[in-house]
């Protein structure tokens, strides 16, 4: 028997037939007629390969798709579209489908898309187990769980053209991450072009951006490719998408659209073939309801978040990084350095780290260039890291595991009696919450998507 299947038809007599081909070929099929019951199932049983019809009775096709690809970042997708929504289909493949079949579609073409799907997921498994040596990996250094599980997910999307959306404080590596996901992907042969939106002046962004044509503005002495140009075969790394000026917001929403660039000056527009990386140091949601970021283009930039953690969270990676860096810098200075005393270990562990990884960098640097020893004392460190660890508290101790589902007998009086809608409400609120109002986080314990919760929020508001 092959591999199961999940198949999501909302019309019972191709639900039979598409059944029947497929057992026909040996492979095991649930099916499904609406979104929520496509969702149900895929949660219960987590297949790697889902048929999915764009066009359902209860929900859009492509957000159900959003939120199968957040649950499972390795699954294929195969869209099922009618010839009028072929926009739909293209719309579906940059949002990291792994291909659409037209109705109506030969029987032999479905089930070689399928076993192509399953072929390819093989490969990709079987070089997705991140290789972490001495405690490396892509430019990462320390092996955290917090970490061990950016790993696993950056190899897990090493197969797929979805967009990246990487979020996390400054300083904590986003451009590393960009790189990793590019370098561990099928892509990797390519260029790898990060651009930063904050950096550039915003009537110039749209001509680093798309490129431009000579004469085509005062200054214009040539013709620019634009990044996105530069970046075809590859992947365009968009940092701080949310300093990005809203009037490009549009012409990058078109691009990720029809893949196709119109540089500045030029009448016409040409195809690239471009995976998109972005990242930001902010909140995105926040960014959306405040008018910053387009609420559309979010929603197709936010594929397949990646949220670094802090340094803070990172437990002894704080160690490991000081250690490797140190000898790093000392032999780019001509120190001896070679490890931290206990008294600074210590120090560095309880410390806040506001500027994360930059910042423990920054604080090395300083002691190497002005100091040579074999050892690192506290007597060292500059006197902002002193202060700041004035007010440092000590890490707190790890607590127990608590209960996924409460005990039978708990205390489930508030809730009882209530309408269903209301207790979802009270448990998606009291959630965020306790998370610290981050909305991904919270996602991640309820096991939905963050375009879930936002809408839900926007809906109870």
């Amino acid at each position: 028997m092959k591999s199961p299947l999940l198949l999501i038809e909302d019309m019972p007599s191709l639900q039979m037939v598409y059944e029947a081909v497929l057992r026909k070929a040996g492979f095991q099929v649930t099916s499904a007629g609406t979104a929520a019951e496509g969702l149900a199932k895929f949660r219960a049983n987590r297949p790697k390969v889902v048929l999915l019809d764009l066009k359902l009775p209860d929900r859009d096709g492509l957000d159900l798709m959003d939120d199968l690809i957040e649950l499972a970042p390795d699954v294929r997708v195969i869209v099922i579209t009618a010839n009028g929504s072929i926009n739909k289909a293209v719309q579906a493949m940059r949002g990291g489908a792994f291909e659409f079949l037209v109705k109506p579609f030969d029987e032999n073409r479905l089930i070689q898309v399928i076993e192509n799907a399953i072929n390819l997921l093989r490969a990709s498994e079987a070089k997705s187990k991140p290789i972490v040596r001495n405690g490396q990996f892509q430019g990462f250094i320390g092996a955290s769980p917090e970490m061990q599980k950016i790993y696993c997910r950056i190899c897990s999307i090493s197969g797929s053209m979805a967009t990246v959306f990487i979020s996390g404080e400054s300083g904590t590596g986003k451009e590393v991450a960009a790189q990793a996901v590019h370098d561990t992907s099928t892509r990797a042969s390519g260029p790898f072009v990060p651009l930063n939106c904050g950096a550039i002046p915003a009537d110039l962004l749209e001509s680093e951006v798309f490129g431009h044509l000579k004469g085509s503005f005062t200054g214009a002495i040539a013709d620019k490719i634009g990044a996105a140009g530069a970046a075809d075969g590859g992947t365009l790394f968009l940092d701080e998408i949310c300093e990005m000026d809203m009037s490009l917001q549009t012409k990058l929403l078109r691009f990720l659209q029809t893949s196709t660039i119109q540089p500045v000056g030029s009448v016409s527009a040409r195809k690239v073939n471009v995976r998109i990386i972005c990242a930001t140091n902010r909140d995105p949601f926040e960014e959306v309801k405040k008018g910053r970021l387009r609420e559309d283009l979010f929603y197709r930039l936010h594929v397949i978040p990646i949220e670094l953690p802090a340094l803070r969270a990172r437990g002894e990676d704080v160690i490991q990084i000081a250690e490797h860096i140190l000898k790093l810098f000392a032999a780019e200075e001509g120190r001896i350095f070679q490890r931290l005393d206990d008294d600074v270990k210590a120090l560095f562990r309880r410390l806040p780290w506001p500027g994360n990884v930059r910042q423990l960098l920054n604080t090395l640097r300083n002691v190497v260039v002005l100091n040579d020893a074999e050892c690192v004392t506290t007597t060292m460190l500059p006197l902002e890291i002193l202060h700041l660890g004035e007010d440092a508290t000590p890490p707190a101790t790890a607590q127990p595991d608590m209960p996924e589902t409460a005990p039978v007998g708990s205390d489930l009086g508030p809730l009882i009696g209530r309408p269903l809608a209301e207790i979802e409400r009270i448990v998606i609120e009291n959630t965020i919450a306790q998370n610290g109002g981050s909305i991904s986080k919270a996602a991640r314990v309820l096991d939905v998507s963050p375009s879930t919760l936002y809408r839900k929020l926007e809906a109870w508001r």
